[in-house]
């Protein structure tokens, strides 16, 4: 530790902070720049992924030499594992372009909502940046792909691609896929999409955290969330449906809000709004997503369009009730309803609510294999090894399509781990990605790719969602018909 104080000392020129990342990252690792052998359960050795190191980066924040997403290691073993079924529906969001593939037009056409542009050449990352996203998102993302690029060195393909970090997807369909059209889509990354847009779906930020809101990064809370459903098991849980969450993203929200508990009436909801500038001001005591699970069911409703609450819903071992959505994310179509969740109606919200309450009351072991088999569903398949792996096979499928060979854009700046990290202030954004720093290539690759859906079980999967979902609507017709009489 004297060592790197007196080597921080005799480089006056460094910016504070980047001595204090080094110095953080040699004590998180108990070395500066050397690689460091690990004995993993198996008894073979692995090598350490150099800690990042800001004592090389200089005042206009260029990466070190010794960049350590570039470095090769041995060649990861290969894995045998098979990944998640929602892998498949990779196929299906880049299958606007099979024929066609991917040209530098295409790309360039989306650069009107864009934040902006990745480029990796020769295993190096740049970027050129359009936009400030909203809050940490832009930043967060890019960490995370730095981040696989450490777990993966040496393995994704060159590409060149363009994000949009807002909610909504843009792209239209309709504005491409007529039979008559002679104009390919753009190619465009966003979170999430719907049956008339064509962006590809990405995973988001808040898996490295959301710092602004105070949620941990994802292998932390679903620890965390784990611990709590321990605790208390769903019998000692309130009988009733809660969602906490703010109304001013969207129409549909303000329409759950009138379903709370009244003088006049009780449709088994207990819904709250957050109000997050409060919580921010209140050190977000009252904001623990681990600690929401007390209730036996809990309520995903969309925002502006989809929304990151889905994953810590899913994973209370509560019974999801989820109004019926628009819009999917990488991971949400590999949910089934009746399966791991129950389905509610966007245009009755209150009566769908109260009669899932009331018909799961009387069916509390059907209600609890729903709930379980939900959080397993979250735990099991949406591991950040998935994570990663998920992003991994997007991103060489993507690179498989494109008809040009990526170049370094003349306005992009070389990305890596200790040029993110090191010049932020001191805070929970720098917490959180010291926090999910990737230390050592994976000891096997990624997961195998499933196939894509051919014509007939991608229509089964289909058809079999929908009479899930009427066979609920027809019992609860039958019986607010009932109550009428």
């Amino acid at each position: 530790m004297a060592d790197q104080a007196s080597l921080a000392a005799n480089i006056p020129s460094l910016h504070k902070s980047h001595v204090l990342c080094s110095l953080l990252q040699s004590m998180i690792t108990n070395s500066f720049s050397k690689k460091e052998e690990v004995v993993t359960s198996k008894d073979t050795k692995r090598t350490e992924t150099p800690p990042v190191s800001c004592l090389f980066a200089n005042l206009t924040l260029t990466c070190p030499l010794s960049n350590s997403e570039t470095i090769i290691t041995s060649t990861n073993k290969s894995s045998t594992e098979v990944c998640p079924e929602y892998f498949r529906w990779i196929h299906e969001d880049l299958s606007p372009w099979r024929k066609t593939g991917i040209s530098n037009d295409m790309i360039m056409r989306a650069r009107r909502t864009a934040n902006f542009r990745l480029v990796i050449v020769d295993g190096k990352a740049y970027l050129e940046t359009y936009g400030k996203a909203y809050q940490s998102r832009d930043t967060l993302n890019l960490w995370g792909i730095l981040q696989l690029m450490r777990r993966y060195p040496g393995k994704l393909p060159d590409l060149d691609l363009l994000f949009d970090c807002n909610d909504p997807p843009v792209i239209e369909s309709s504005l491409y896929m007529q039979p008559n059209s002679t104009v390919s889509p753009p190619a465009l990354f966003s979170y999430c999409s719907d049956d008339s847009h064509l962006d590809i779906v990405f995973p988001d930020w808040s898996f490295w955290g959301w710092p602004e809101i105070n949620i941990k990064p994802w292998n932390t809370l679903l620890e965390e969330m784990k611990e709590e459903n321990r605790k208390l098991k769903w019998t000692e849980r309130e009988p009733y449906a809660y969602w906490k969450g703010n109304t001013d993203v969207g129409n549909s929200r303000k329409d759950l809000i009138k379903c709370n508990v009244s003088d006049k009436q009780d449709w088994g909801a207990r819904l709250y709004e957050q109000d997050w500038g409060r919580e921010s001001q209140n050190g977000f005591q009252k904001s623990n997503l681990a600690k929401q699970c007390t209730h036996r069911y809990k309520v995903y409703i969309e925002g502006w369009a989809w929304s990151v609450s889905q994953k810590y819903i899913l994973a209370c071992d509560s019974l999801t009730l989820l109004v019926k959505p628009r819009f999917y994310d990488f991971f949400t179509r590999g949910l089934k309803p009746m399966k791991h969740y129950w389905p509610i109606k966007i245009s009755d919200m209150c009566r769908s609510i109260k009669f899932a309450v009331g018909w799961g009351n009387k069916h509390e072991q059907k209600v609890q294999d729903i709930g379980k088999a939900s959080s397993d569903f979250i735990r099991e398949n949406l591991k950040m090894e998935y994570i990663y792996d998920y992003m991994f096979h997007l991103l060489n499928e993507y690179a498989k399509l494109l008809t040009y060979k990526p170049t370094i854009p003349p306005n992009a700046i070389e990305l890596c781990s200790a040029t993110m990290a090191c010049p932020h202030p001191d805070g929970l954004e720098k917490t959180y990605m010291m926090e999910t720093m990737v230390r050592h290539p994976s000891d096997t690759g990624p997961c195998t790719m499933p196939p894509p859906f051919d014509p007939p079980s991608f229509h089964s999967l289909l058809e079999e969602k929908e009479q899930s979902i009427k066979k609920v609507e027809i019992l609860e017709n039958k019986f607010w018909s009932r109550q009428r009489k």
